[in-house]
């Protein structure tokens, strides 16, 4: 399965959320199997209202999105950054570190926002893992990176190490907001998946020949976006 499969499985999930046209349709399927921090710290009241098991929720909240940009992006950094942990660790393993990381952003988040009834939906807590992997493996590797200036964008090498510190430095800066309710991404899910993925990495990695640069490593196209 790998990158790509997860990919795979991503893209067919968004299509089978829109597919019927409806937006109510939509709205239900996010808020039936999005992973909803309520549920998750009420499991006895949650098991006796029949909705969908909030601990599976978390597996399925991976692979649900709420638009087309929020999909797109996701899918974006994990073809950019996966396929070379996948690389690094073997596909099986990589699989294990993926969802393990989605599990602890996930946590992060209901950990932080007990109470909060919106539904979790989307990928990036578990890429956010992979970003961290990448950072403790790869750090010098060059990111070519979309840098807007002005009207003007300008493509730019960075070392990996610089923008996905600085892209794990706006997640931390956006938590007050998370926290105050006035965001609709899931910042700390984002903070918790990286941070678990710079644990993981060393763990997932045990056993294994250092990482060594690849063709994968040398050239990459991302956006410094909160995605």
């Amino acid at each position: 399965m790998g990158t790509v499969g997860l990919i795979g499985v991503n893209l067919l999930t968004f299509l089978w959320e829109i597919g019927s046209g409806d937006p109510r349709r939509f709205e239900f399927v996010l808020n039936a199997y999005g992973a909803i921090p309520w549920r998750m710290t009420h499991l006895l009241l949650t098991a006796r209202s029949g909705v969908f098991p909030p601990l599976a929720s978390v597996f399925s909240s991976m692979f649900l999105h709420g638009s087309v940009a929020h999909l797109a992006g996701n899918i974006l950094f994990l073809w950019v950054f996966g396929r070379s942990i996948e690389d690094a660790m073997g596909t099986p393993r990589f699989l294990g570190f993926y969802f393990l990381s989605g599990i602890s952003a996930a946590a992060t988040q209901v950990a932080m926002m007990p109470s909060s009834h919106l539904p979790m939906v989307g990928a990036s807590g578990a890429i956010a893992g992979v970003l961290g992997a990448y950072f403790m493996f790869f750090p010098r590797q060059r990111v070519l990176t979309l840098i807007p200036i002005f009207v003007f964008i300008r493509l730019v090498y960075v070392p990996a190490a610089i923008f996905l510190g600085l892209w794990f430095l706006m997640q931390l800066f956006a938590i007050p907001q998370a926290l105050g309710g006035g965001a609709g991404v899931a910042f700390l899910a984002h903070v918790g998946g990286f941070v678990s993925g710079l644990v993981l990495a060393r763990v997932f990695s045990r056993g294994l020949p250092p990482p060594v640069p690849s063709g994968r490593q040398q050239q990459r196209l991302s956006f410094p976006a909160a995605y």
